[in-house]
């Protein structure tokens, strides 16, 4: 089965709604972000690259990180390769000054970001949140992430990943 990429501002009805209102603020700056239908019960990368003919190497994971130093929360969000695994204790875990890292209950998750679980993105998330890109993310001419639900995927450049405005690049493998 093959994907019908179109204009993310055309296809809103496939969006999270905050990522609907982040994509009207942000798309000038980073450019065309375009978006496919799916079926939802193939979101899961490795389902969804086999249905769909994508590569794990053209895809990548939001994942979200709950750091915690002195009785304070404060949560990340990391763009990694679909090949590769978050250095949650290590890396991510130095980079934003935490005592404790760890993947953020799925929960606390979905209420957090206001989006399904299996379809987060770094688009429209909370302002506080940094957003934490891999090397091989920013690098990569297009990669498919999730939109915000399960029923579609985003196309974007890595290199838009890593202009948003609170987006810093670094290596998240340990």
């Amino acid at each position: 089965m093959t994907l019908h990429w179109v204009p993310a501002t055309e296809r809103i009805d496939l969006l999270a709604d905050p990522v609907a209102a982040a994509l009207s603020e942000i798309e000038p700056e980073i450019g065309q972000v375009e978006v496919a239908e799916i079926d939802p019960g193939l979101a899961d990368t490795a389902a969804f690259c086999e249905r769909y003919g994508v590569t794990l190497d053209e895809s990548a994971n939001c994942v979200v990180v709950a750091a915690k130093r002195g009785g304070e929360t404060r949560y990340a969000a990391c763009m990694v390769p679909a090949t590769m695994r978050v250095d949650v204790n290590g890396v991510v875990r130095r980079h934003l000054d935490a005592r404790k890292a760890s993947f953020a209950p799925m929960d606390d998750a979905v209420r957090l970001t206001g989006m399904e679980y299996g379809g987060i993105t770094p688009l429209g998330l909370p302002e506080e949140w940094p957003i934490l890109v891999d090397t091989h993310v920013a690098r990569h001419a297009r990669v498919v992430i999730g939109s915000g639900v399960r029923r579609s995927k985003l196309a974007v450049s890595g290199a838009a990943l890593a202009g948003l405005k609170r987006a810093e690049v670094l290596s998240l493998a340990g």
